[in-house]
């Protein structure tokens, strides 16, 4: 073992530091000083004594130097100056070692500096302690300013008061610890609570509550009188024990409380990226209002609100992997419909949105190993159903930690921002502020056309989107990955691949579509007011056998983003039926179930509101009667005669009913054709008459002389 100079050794039972300043050349004898002792000298130690305690633990090697400082105080040209003259002072003493560190000729050399130089003994003394005390080296005579002030060491009180005079105020009072303890109470009172008071106020009733002289009343009101101001403390002394006190993280979590603050105002050390070591390691799924308002499909007079948008995202590439886009609010049912996109094949799915892509634009249909949402969407049971189906881990943020999904939740930025000048209706920060303009009035884009607008936005963003704050490692900058989702992704699988899990589309689906029951009537298979059939139903007879047993309950997933299938689980659960709509259900064809829902609601309504105006006819109506009967009843009594008896009355009904017929028919016949106005009565054609010829004329043949005139007729045609 070597002892070496200027080496740093800790003598472990007296807690003491000492530095090696000169070792001999035959290495026998060595110097020493002790670096924290203001009043050390160097003493003399035999090597092999030293490397003995060494070698049984009584010393021990330090390798950090206490006053080796980060950063170079030799910056300041006034430090430097300090330093020069302090080191032309003692420099040819220290060269002349080992005379210096032997105590007469130290003497020696130490007044002839102080002559020489003119300066007092105890000055070069302590300017040859620091040089050895601190590393041998110039800089050690630095001088050492930041120690200066007594920076958080307390000032105890006295009768005289501290810091600068006031110019224009009174004198004031120290803050001894009485004054600092009602500080503490006032603060903590009214100050560190929700209600988020400012620190004057919490100053103010301080001042009310403890400085108060006398009180008196004033219209029934009691007032403080509050001491003279040299009696009081300053709200700038106050602040400065507030500050002093109490940290920003104690005070934000005090007045925000703690998930505001772990959400807020935290410190951001880490990185999304380093919990995933290629793609498919961590997905993470959430879900937002967009920004926009929609109209129907059915009707574009009908503003059907703004639609949510689920996005689920890869952390390591940060490529957008599955989305949906619903009405329905963030839910479970929303979140697998964005789980069941991610292994859906994206070249067909843009091409049923209208959209033909090449395949390795999106190349992505697989599950994560961990997947990342909101308690609320992925706790309990739909949590279990994802682990037994499919082996994936869930995890959950904590309430009110959206930012543990960063990464997706940045994403809801960049696509809507990119999207934003092109949007009709888009709602900008002033929504909703007095005299803002009604964005829902300027909604033009169906939920179909948005999605088609959001589908190539993730596109290019997938494939263009250049990532400024993704931190490459050490191989992707030895292959000059360029940061983009789609380039990330694909040099992942190269190199990073493994976590990424494969399963058939339709199997994933299955799972992850939400399920429903479904009644067999014989009108058809009746789900949410839609009718379908299906090539079972049809072979096994359920329409015919419902309409003579009764309906009856069966099970089936469906796709909320297009209900033109619905798709009925068989008894072996591994097997289904698609059902498809019938033919006079053609009008939610490729609808969304939201819109469907939204388009029978509002036919509901109008509905209810039809009821409503019959009810109003039919309320009328009866008034409408029992006014006309009223007034019947009034003239039919005043027309009555009070002396027939009731069998007078009945006795001649049919009589009384041929009178009535023949008197009807005048008001009852036909008059054909124009006639002139007269003011002479109408004549009278007698029926059933022989006193004129002309009569026969209007005689109804039989049909067996109709017959021979037609006959006649023909021959004459003939």
């Amino acid at each position: 073992m070597n002892l070496i100079v200027n080496e740093l050794l800790k003598d472990e039972a007296n807690n003491q530091v000492f530095r090696v300043l000169w070792i001999d050349e035959e290495n026998i004898m060595a110097y020493l000083i002790d670096i924290y002792d203001r009043k050390a000298l160097p003493f003399i130690r035999s090597v092999r004594e030293i490397i003995d305690e060494i070698i049984q633990d009584e010393l021990t090697k330090i390798k950090e130097d206490p006053f080796v400082p980060f950063i170079n105080q030799a910056q300041n040209p006034k430090n430097i100056e300090y330093r020069d003259q302090a080191w032309n002072i003692i420099k040819e003493m220290v060269a002349a070692e080992s005379d210096i560190f032997e105590k007469k000729k130290r003497a020696m050399y130490v007044k002839k500096a102080s002559e020489t130089y003119e300066v007092s003994l105890p000055t070069v003394r302590k300017y040859l302690r620091k040089y050895w005390q601190r590393g041998k080296r110039p800089d050690a005579l630095l001088p050492e300013y930041f120690k200066s002030g007594g920076k958080g060491k307390e000032r105890v009180s006295g009768t005289k008061k501290r810091g600068r005079p006031r110019k224009y105020d009174e004198q004031g009072i120290n803050v001894d610890e009485e004054t600092k303890k009602l500080f503490r109470v006032s603060i903590e009172k009214y100050y560190l609570t929700s209600k988020k008071n400012r620190l004057t106020e919490a100053y103010m009733m301080m001042i009310r509550e403890f400085y108060a002289e006398d009180y008196y009343f004033e219209d029934g009101i009691k007032k403080v009188i509050v001491k003279d101001k040299n009696q009081l403390p300053s709200l700038k002394q106050f602040r400065y024990w507030y500050n002093k006190e109490y940290t920003v993280q104690e005070s934000t979590i005090a007045r925000q409380g703690r998930k505001k603050y772990e959400k807020d105002f935290r410190s951001v050390l880490g990185s999304s990226t380093a919990e995933a070591i290629g793609p498919g390691s961590r997905y993470q799924i959430d879900a937002t209002v967009g920004d926009v308002y929609l109209i129907s499909r059915y009707n574009p007079d009908w503003i059907i609100g703004r639609p949510i948008i689920y996005f689920v995202v890869d952390v390591f590439s940060r490529m957008i992997v599955g989305l949906n886009i619903g009405l329905e609010g963030p839910s479970w049912s929303g979140a697998m419909m964005a789980l069941a996109n991610v292994v859906t094949d994206k070249q067909r799915f843009c091409h049923e949105h209208g959209i033909d892509i090449a395949k390795e634009l999106w190349p992505v249909e697989h599950l994560p190993d961990v997947l990342l949402g909101d308690r609320g969407e992925l706790e309990g049971m739909n949590a279990d159903h994802l682990v037994a189906a499919f082996n994936i881990q869930v995890e959950n943020a904590a309430p009110y930690r959206a930012d543990w999904k960063g990464i997706v939740e940045k994403q809801f930025d960049t696509i809507q921002r990119k999207v934003k000048p092109f949007l009709p209706s888009y709602i900008d920060k002033d929504f909703r502020e007095r005299g803002a303009r009604d964005y829902r009035l300027d909604a033009k884009l169906t939920i179909e056309q948005f999605t088609q607008l959001i589908i190539k936005q993730i596109i290019y963003y997938n494939t263009k989107h250049y990532l400024r704050d993704y931190v490459r490692d050490e191989d992707m900058i030895r292959d000059d990955v360029q940061p983009t989702p789609l380039n990330l992704w694909n040099w992942g699988i190269r190199n990073r691949s493994g976590k990424l899990r494969y399963f058939p589309e339709e199997t994933v689906k299955l799972h992850l579509l939400p399920r429903g029951q479904a009644t067999v009537t014989y009108r058809g298979i009746k789900f949410k007011g839609m009718y379908y059939s299906c090539e079972r139903a049809l072979k096994e007879s359920w329409f015919p056998t419902a309409r003579q047993k009764g309906s009856w309950r069966v099970s089936i997933s469906y796709d909320p983003r297009n209900m033109s299938f619905v798709y009925l689980i068989n008894e072996d659960l591994y097997s289904f039926s698609t059902c498809h709509l019938l033919e006079h259900q053609k009008r939610y064809e490729g609808k969304t179930l939201d819109e469907i829902q939204y388009l029978l609601g509002y036919e509901k309504l109008q509905r209810s509101q039809s009821e409503h105006q019959q009810l109003q006819k039919e309320v009328d109506f009866i008034s409408d009667a029992e006014a006309l009967i009223k007034s019947a009843t009034k003239e039919a009594d005043q027309g009555q005669s009070k002396v027939i008896s009731k069998s007078q009355k009945t006795k001649s009904i049919r009589e009384h009913r041929k009178d009535e017929r023949e008197s009807r028919q005048d008001d009852e016949a036909f008059l054909l054709g124009n006639r002139k106005n007269t003011s002479s009565p109408s004549a009278v054609i007698p029926f059933n008459t022989k006193e004129s010829d002309n009569d026969e004329r209007y005689a109804r043949p039989s049909i067996k002389a109709r017959g021979l005139w037609h006959k006649s007729g023909e021959d004459s045609n003939e």
